[in-house]
């Protein structure tokens, strides 16, 4: 079943499918929209292929990913997902309401399961009940009441992130330090690819930031930041009619050679043969 939810003057949505089966279909249609996602597979294990890399999702686990990824699952129908984008509820400027919900999403390492146990599987249970029945509640404060009950699986889902990762072992400063950096990733990968670019403008120096990571992350600053240019050009190949040298000028690449070398670096292939590739997969 899938419920969805608009506001029409500002673009806001936010969607929720449960058990539905034919979701991979729905979602291929949609490559031009950017959702932050939430996913709850509530069957056995399985695969999810998130930007074309797949991972497993252990059985009763969920998934926080955020809007740079696109995904699809073996089983969709097994699934609760929700979707919603900036214009319905942004983290980054709500982020004090949700308590570091940039750690969900933009501080937690992706593709991470958050596991469950039987009292909170209840807890979820019934949550999601209660989504149902205010997606069916048609009034003039259905938007506020969904963005109440998105800000509680939000919360719940942090509180979850904190206990059961290592970043529970961090202090705030250090946890901010992390989120800000990830955030600055996210809203500037396209014109600054330097990890000395981004300490300036934390105002820390790049040691700072690779001791920090090596800490808590299997990635250092400098692969986060090609991790996330390559998850871009990968988008760009896939979904749009662009030609590589497009792309390249479109990720801040002043020659189209540069950007193949960085493309063959991390993909083993060409960009051609990879869109040739996936293609064939599809």
């Amino acid at each position: 079943m899938r419920y969805e939810y608009r506001e029409s003057a500002v673009g806001g949505q936010f969607i929720m499918t449960v058990g539905q089966a034919d979701f991979t279909r729905y979602f291929f249609q949609e490559q031009d929209k950017k959702f932050n996602a939430l996913i709850w597979n509530r069957g056995k294990s399985q695969q999810i292929v998130v930007d074309e890399l797949a991972f497993e999702v252990p059985e009763n686990t969920f998934i926080a990913l955020n809007v740079s990824h696109s995904f699809r699952l073996e089983r969709s129908e097994d699934a609760v997902i929700w979707q919603f984008n900036r214009e319905f509820y942004c983290i980054i400027t709500h982020d004090a309401e949700v308590s570091c919900s940039g750690l969900l999403f933009y501080g937690w390492r992706e593709t991470y399961p958050i596991f469950l146990d039987e009292k909170l599987t209840r807890s979820f249970s019934l949550l999601v009940e209660v989504f149902r029945d205010e997606f069916e509640t048609r009034d003039n404060i259905q938007g506020e009441m969904l963005r109440v009950l998105l800000k509680r699986l939000i919360i719940k889902l942090t509180r979850l992130v904190k206990e059961q990762s290592a970043v529970g072992q961090l202090n705030n400063p250090d946890l901010d330090t992390i989120r800000q950096f990830n955030l600055l990733v996210e809203n500037n990968y396209k014109k600054i690819h330097q990890v000395q670019d981004y300490a300036n403008l934390m105002f820390k120096s790049p040691k700072t930031l690779s001791n920090l990571f090596s800490k808590f992350s299997d990635k250092s600053p400098l692969q986060i930041i090609a991790n996330r240019i390559f998850l871009e050009s990968k988008r760009l190949i896939l979904y749009t009619d662009l030609s590589a040298s497009e792309i390249g000028y479109e990720l801040g690449f002043e020659e189209p050679a540069h950007f193949s070398r960085f493309f063959k670096k991390m993909a083993g292939q060409t960009p051609s043969a990879f869109k040739k590739e996936s293609m064939n997969l599809h």
